[in-house]
């Protein structure tokens, strides 16, 4: 018997992946050596071990071209249309006819002034504006100034009645009447001008609250835009109870 039979009869089957295994580490070991020795022929090797094995990329179909497609007429550009004219409207003639004045006659003149009648200033008593005499109103230096306040009472009373005598009747027959009297209250703050502006139903009682109002009760005068006292009107009611 051989030596060969021997080494199967002494171990068997030799394995297969073994031996395979075996066969891979030599030529693992012959590849390294030879990039080692020689790189440039391994690495022509494997270029062209790789190039086998690539598939080259299919080529895409180019697309189709566009069609050509005209655009559509758009056309000429119409007639143009009819102006429009409005109708002429008339207003209807009025029921009632307006009645028309007659024109005024144009006054004649053989003058030779560019002005005629008064001016704002003159220098007569007639002449409008400022002036500087007594009653020139607001701006006037006299005492004629006009009044923006009214007299006040200040002082003074009239209650009492055995200061008016006793009527025919009695007393009785002037009870719940009244008398209003009109005084002037100077700068003064006196009353004096007594009248009579309503009176009751006694003359003699009337008269004596005219004498009661002018000799018995003070007033704070009235005064103008200046602030200056000036005379003015003052209404007393004189009532019995």
């Amino acid at each position: 018997m051989s030596n060969s039979s021997g080494y199967q009869m002494r171990h068997g089957r030799l394995r297969w992946p073994l031996i395979f295994a075996i066969v891979l580490l030599h030529l693992a070991a012959l590849y390294g050596l030879a990039r080692a020795l020689a790189p440039d022929f391994t690495a022509s090797i494997e270029r062209d071990v790789v190039s086998a094995f690539t598939v080259p990329p299919v080529a895409q179909p180019e697309p189709p071209p566009p069609e050509n497609r005209s655009e559509p007429d758009e056309g000429a550009q119409g007639e143009p249309g009819r102006k429009a004219v409005a109708q002429p409207v008339t207003s209807p003639p009025p029921r009632v006819p307006i009645r028309k004045d007659a024109p005024l006659p144009q006054a004649a003149s053989t003058g030779t002034a560019s002005e005629s009648g008064a001016a704002i200033a003159g220098d007569g008593t007639g002449a409008a504006g400022t002036g500087l005499g007594t009653g020139s109103g607001n701006r006037g230096s006299g005492s004629g100034g006009v009044a923006i306040s009214k007299p006040v009472h200040i002082s003074g009373r009239i209650d009492n009645a055995r200061d008016y005598p006793v009527p025919s009747g009695g007393r009785e027959a002037r009870r719940g009447t009244q008398v209003i009297v009109r005084v002037t209250v100077g700068t003064d703050g006196r009353a004096r001008d007594c009248t009579i502006y309503r009176p009751s139903p006694d003359p003699e009682a009337d008269r004596i609250t005219c004498q009661l109002v002018e000799s018995r009760l003070g007033f704070r005068p009235a005064t103008d835009g200046s602030g200056n006292p000036v005379p003015a009107p003052f209404y007393w009611r004189q009532q019995w109870f």
